[in-house]
């Protein structure tokens, strides 16, 4: 029996369909220069916030470039740096297995957290981007998770209910600001998990 409810499901990008760590960026940037890795995740940790303003569409591409190479005492171009902070992925295959078995039932959107670089030199050509309906991300509509407007960005293109979504993110509060607006939603920890909690919605795939 199929759920007649969910018409549209939602997957966050980061962590669900793509793990990442910055330990593979560290480790380059160590190689240019002794310990310049750890300088720059220290730096990264503690300004944060300039992290997150480039995912919110805040500060240019350009600026936030020139932020990092002064962090990274200009021992690298502006192209060599956008590569080794976007080489930080690889593909959770068990969960993109899903999107086309999803695909034949349900519309599927994308909502991430994400920015101009890690698009372009990171994720932009994964194949199976294909699947989804839509893209919204952060950078491009100026709002990130969890702010009530990047879950309502879905809605607009969906053009469907709130009660009709399905997210699927690895973070609680974004899952908890998207359960606030009326949306189901599920904290992906592991594939097998996913299954179960799809299983038990009467999801078909």
């Amino acid at each position: 029996m199929m759920n007649k409810k969910t018409k549209v499901i939602v997957f966050d990008l980061g962590n669900v369909l793509i793990p990442f760590s910055y330990d593979f960026a560290i480790e380059r940037i160590n190689k240019i220069e002794n310990n310049l890795g750890e300088k720059f995740l220290d730096f990264y940790k503690k300004n944060y916030s300039v992290h997150r303003s480039f995912e919110k569409g805040e500060i240019s591409e350009e600026k936030f470039i020139e932020i990092m190479l002064n962090v990274c005492n200009h021992k690298i171009s502006a192209d060599e740096f956008c590569r080794i902070y976007s080489e930080i992925f690889t593909v959770n295959e068990d969960v993109v297995s899903l999107l086309p078995k999803l695909k034949k039932n349900y519309k599927l959107f994308l909502l991430s957290n994400t920015n101009s670089i890690h698009k372009k030199f990171g994720w932009e050509n994964y194949s199976f981007l294909k699947y989804f309906d839509h893209l919204i991300l952060s950078h491009e509509v100026l709002a990130v998770k969890p702010e009530e407007k990047i879950y309502r960005e879905v809605e607009k293109h969906s053009k469907e209910i709130s009660s009709a979504h399905l997210f699927i993110d690895d973070i609680q509060e974004y899952v908890d600001a998207a359960i606030h607006i009326g949306w189901d939603a599920i904290q992906f920890t592991k594939y097998e998990n996913l299954v179960t909690d799809l299983t038990a919605r009467e999801i078909i795939f």
